[in-house]
């Protein structure tokens, strides 16, 4: 079965200069349980394939329900350098609850 992020997650976004840092916290324990098992930092890497250029790391913080992700080399130098639109990678934790996972039902 597919769910998508939007429904069982909310997400806050930032820079962390040339890394954007996506915060991704469940709405309650089912959610963080998807989230914790599904939620890979191949499938984010995957999922901003071209604007994500290095590695994705990934955080776990139970105590909040949440994951944290760092992704390298997607804001075009940072805030102060960059052309992009988004700099400073405000956009990225909504795109990113776009996502659909499969789980098992």
């Amino acid at each position: 079965m597919k769910v998508k992020l939007i429904d069982i997650c909310h997400g806050r976004s930032g820079d962390k200069g040339d890394a954007a840092n996506v915060g991704i916290i469940a709405y309650d324990e089912k959610g963080y349980q998807i989230i914790s098992k599904y939620l890979t930092k191949e499938k984010v890497k995957e999922h901003f394939k071209g604007i994500c250029l290095g590695e994705v790391e990934r955080y776990e913080l139970p105590n909040i329900r949440a994951l944290n992700f760092l992704l390298h080399n997607t804001l075009g130098g940072g805030g102060t350098v960059s052309l992009k639109h988004d700099a400073q990678g405000k956009t990225l934790a909504a795109a990113l609850l776009r996502m659909e996972l499969e789980v098992e039902d």
